[in-house]
């Protein structure tokens, strides 16, 4: 149940530093790799962020 939440957390909000927070992970890689986020995702998420 707790990965379901989290990944559903990140879905709705696509804050992986509140993610990160909540797992209590101090590396975002590991927030990552529990999330099960492939390079290519974070890369096509990156290209969609407008700064």
């Amino acid at each position: 149940m707790r990965r379901t939440k989290i990944a559903q957390i990140d879905r709705r909000t696509g804050n992986l530093r509140a993610v990160q927070l909540l797992l209590w992970h101090t590396k975002m890689d590991s927030t990552v790799q529990y999330l099960g986020i492939e390079l290519e995702d974070a890369l096509a998420i990156a290209d969609a962020a407008e700064i």
